[in-house]
């Protein structure tokens, strides 16, 4: 087995550096692709998408070992496909040079800004939603006129084998190609000279990819992860934001980058809250047992790291409250974990310190919303926030005294599939932003142009200095 693996990563390895060439040979042959080809690709990967949905959904439910088809409808291939769309719309618009006024110091002239496509990106894609996080980086690449070489997750094998065969199906591979292989594959296509690279993943992982990206001096956007926080208005109605987070949690069974991460909500209504929690959890997954609609955790290590989550706030005095009791005992064979309140926990506990990426939340007390927001800034800023509350006063005071990458009032990760926002983080919840006009704009390079007519006015100012004309210049314009 392990001479097996050695040699698919060799051949991995072979294979991307092959690809990688040929890309960068197709690229230069055809640096500037029209509109109208840019519509074609994105018009292909539609049409393999929606003949595929059911083969794809399929191969993501047999990798996460239960993953309801609606799901993956819902939050991985409706996403895509909208995406898709809205550049198909607005392709043309983005495309047009910009242009940008000419000071009178240098008139006649013009400026514009011309988009250009990078050339050949490169696309590391996590498991937790293996389709989309490959789809949604892949539009605006295409969009913007580069070739793309996408790594997928060595963890959801049946989906990345059937996505590089669904690609390789539609497209040449020196426009596109996917990658499989072990983490051994994914360094090395980390370290490739890429025009661009982006990143989805761990905060850890992602400190690694843009070491490695460094070594070329490659641009980077990194996806990362964090802590999201969900805050409760003193004043908000429980049954409003119970019902959101816990659609926001439940999803994925919480493998999600943006799913809300612990709650902090006022001290007196905690117990309020778990009770409006428990009956929203319960509405939509009445019973985890056969439910096909609640997703399993993705394998055997990340329910293991999990388990280890809730072992060591139990040791630590958090009051553990499973919300599916009758289902404990199937957690263990199916990975189908009950969803997981976590009181009266400390900063100490790990849960609250390490993104969780399961069905597992801490509630958190606070006295006001002012050290509310204070404990928020405490900690490195997240990728999303989640404020629920409907005072615009207290809006306002979220919006401008917190930093995170995206933010929904009185929801949770619908902010991601809005077309036309822009998707990425902050600090150490990541850099870089796509989706929509952002994502068309990440991969291309914005080259300054500016144009002189046959009569140059810039003579004027040509040596010998101390000229009448030099000393009106001056006069003018260093002021």
């Amino acid at each position: 087995m392990e001479s097996n693996t050695a040699s698919d990563s060799q051949e991995q390895l072979a294979y991307c550096h092959r690809v990688f060439q040929a890309q960068r040979q197709a690229f230069r042959k055809q640096p500037l692709p029209t509109a109208g080809e840019r519509k074609e690709r994105l018009t292909q990967l539609k049409r393999v998408l929606l003949a595929n949905q059911e083969q794809l959904a399929k191969a993501i439910d047999q990798d996460f070992g239960g993953r309801s088809k609606d799901e993956t409808r819902i939050a991985e291939l409706l996403p895509s496909i909208q995406g898709i769309n809205h550049a198909l719309k607005h392709l043309e618009r983005w495309m047009r040079p910009s242009s940008r006024p000419v000071s009178m110091l240098f008139r006649p002239a013009s400026n514009r800004v011309q988009y250009q496509p990078k050339g050949v990106v490169g696309i590391i894609v996590p498991w937790n939603y293996p389709l989309y996080l490959a789809v949604g980086p892949l539009i605006a690449a295409l969009a913007a006129g580069n070739r793309c070489m996408i790594k997928m997750s060595e963890f959801t094998p049946a989906t990345s084998a059937l996505f590089r065969d669904l690609m390789a199906e539609t497209f040449p591979e020196d426009q596109l190609a996917v990658i499989l292989g072990d983490a051994d594959v994914a360094a090395d296509f980390s370290r490739r000279p890429f025009d661009h690279l982006l990143f989805t993943g761990s905060t850890s992982i992602g400190k690694r990819v843009m070491l490695s990206a460094a070594e070329n001096l490659t641009p980077v956007t990194l996806e990362l992860g964090g802590k999201s926080p969900a805050l409760l208005a003193p004043d908000v109605p429980l049954h409003d934001a119970a019902q959101r987070i816990a659609f926001g949690k439940a999803l994925n069974a919480g493998q999600t980058c943006v799913a809300p991460d612990y709650v902090l909500c006022p001290e007196a209504q905690i117990p309020a809250f778990v009770e409006e929690f428990r009956k929203a959890f319960s509405r939509m997954y009445h019973r985890l047992r056969d439910n096909p609609d609640y997703t399993s955790i993705v394998n055997d290590r990340q329910y293991q790291r999990l388990q280890q989550l809730l072992g060591d706030a139990r040791s630590r005095g958090a009051e553990l409250v499973t919300l599916n009791p009758a289902d404990e005992e199937l957690a263990d064979s199916t990975r189908k974990m009950p969803m997981i309140l976590a009181l009266n926990t400390t900063p100490d506990m790990t849960l609250r310190q390490d993104e969780i990426f399961g069905p597992i939340l801490p509630v958190v007390g606070y006295q006001s919303l002012d050290q509310a927001i204070d404990s928020i800034n405490d900690q490195p800023r997240p990728l999303a926030l989640y404020f629920f509350g409907y005072d615009k006063a207290q809006q306002q005071q979220v919006l401008e005294t917190t930093h995170s990458g995206g933010v929904c009032l009185n929801d949770t990760l619908m902010h991601v599939a809005q077309e036309d926002l822009p998707f990425g983080g902050i600090g150490d919840s990541g850099m870089g932003h796509y989706h929509g006009r952002e994502g068309f704009l990440t991969f291309s390079h914005h080259r300054g142009v500016f144009a002189r007519p046959k009569f140059n006015s810039g003579r004027f100012v040509y040596p010998p200095h101390g000229t009448l004309l030099h000393k009106l210049v001056y006069k003018l314009f260093i002021r």
